[in-house]
């Protein structure tokens, strides 16, 4: 996974993702290991450990990269880029929600922590430190609830459309489906929390609701399905 650049404000969801991601050793942040050059540390993209097609859980397996759980790594890394491209359209026209984007994409990263750590070979220590709480998506409920009170009534079927913001928040809702489906399995044979499943089925109804947020705000219209004749 590549890695996400948050505002000073984030301070603390960087300094615990990254103490986290060096003990877990997987590619969500760049700097993954060190070499020493005289008295300054100078950091390295690379370590040649995944050069025969394999990677390590948190809990230290080696692992295909084709296996499921780095399948589900990769969406869920492929989902935090799309809103992260989303936020700086919508940072372009003054969204006040810009905040909620960032804390949605480092909720993200303890997606990633919670789907890399197999509860099948985790130790209890594990299992704390990267634990997955309920309360992520009962903030999302809430946003999308706001959002959804001004709103007009979804009378038809709409398309990806309503300006670059919104129709950008529609390709991350798609992105998020796909991170979603990669989840399920890892979930129901009891290898994730069943709380990121959840989180993820939310946030892609709240990306559908913001996309159309949006595109009212911005006074641009959505484009509604109408059978070809």
């Amino acid at each position: 996974m590549a890695s996400i650049i948050f505002k000073p404000t984030h301070l603390r969801c960087v300094v615990r993702t990254r103490s986290l991601i060096r003990e877990m050793r997987i590619t969500v942040c760049p700097i993954r290991s060190y070499a020493t050059e005289g008295d300054n540390k100078v950091p390295k993209i690379y370590t040649k450990t995944g050069d025969k097609g394999f990677s390590s859980t948190f809990t230290g397996e080696r692992r295909p990269k084709e296996d499921h759980i780095f399948e589900a790594l990769g969406t869920t890394d492929e989902l935090s880029s799309a809103i992260g491209l989303a936020r700086e359209f919508c940072l372009d026209k003054g969204h006040t929600f810009i905040y909620q984007l960032d804390k949605i994409q480092c909720i993200l990263q303890d997606v990633g922590s919670n789907i890399a750590t197999p509860r099948s070979s985790a130790r209890e220590s594990h299992i704390k430190r990267t634990k997955f709480t309920a309360q992520p998506i009962a903030d999302l409920e809430s946003w999308i609830d706001k959002f959804t009170e001004e709103l007009p009534p979804l009378t038809n079927f709409i398309l990806p459309s309503g300006g670059k913001s919104s129709a950008s928040l529609h390709l991350a809702r798609t992105v998020c489906r796909r991170a979603e489906r990669s989840v399920a399995p890892i979930v129901r044979s009891g290898e994730a929390d069943p709380d990121v499943a959840k989180f993820l089925n939310r946030l892609s109804d709240y990306l559908f609701t913001l996309a159309r947020y949006t595109a009212m705000k911005e006074g641009n219209e959505e484009t509604i399905y109408i059978r070809p004749q």
